[in-house]
């Protein structure tokens, strides 16, 4: 049934592995590894220079801006939002007829632009030309 030849592990080739060469300290080929630090050595050195700690009313001095910083951001943020939705809320229904739907369609996708913006556009330019 199955016609696909089949491979064992044998068929695949597998290189033989390196022998390495023994290395003896007398003919200087090894180097001679540098003796490892002791923890001890390491605590000592990194406690000589321990980082200033804040007060405890720096710290909370600053908690208390960090927080103030946030909810500013947080409450701009929020104020840009409702910006933009108050600007985008008026919607404006218009009934367009086929060919001018098209027209519109067209334009929008040869100039990568949303069919709103092009309407918004025409509109201002319109109401600029007839000074409103």
């Amino acid at each position: 049934m199955n016609n696909r030849p089949t491979l064992s592990v044998g068929d695949i080739p597998i290189a033989p592995r390196k022998t390495r060469k023994p290395t003896s300290p007398e003919t200087g080929a090894a180097k001679s590894p540098e003796p490892p630090i002791a923890v001890a050595e390491v605590e000592a050195t990194t406690r000589r220079h321990p980082l200033p700690k804040p007060s405890v009313e720096e710290r909370r001095q600053t908690s208390v801006q960090r927080a103030l910083d946030q909810e500013k951001a947080r409450t701009r943020l929020r104020d840009l939002k409702r910006a933009q939705t108050r600007e985008s809320k008026h919607f404006v229904n218009v009934p367009l007829d086929y060919e001018t739907k098209m027209r519109l369609q067209k334009a929008s996708f040869e100039n990568d632009l949303k069919m709103t913006v092009i309407m918004k556009a025409a509109i201002d330019q319109y109401l600029r030309d007839n000074g409103y």
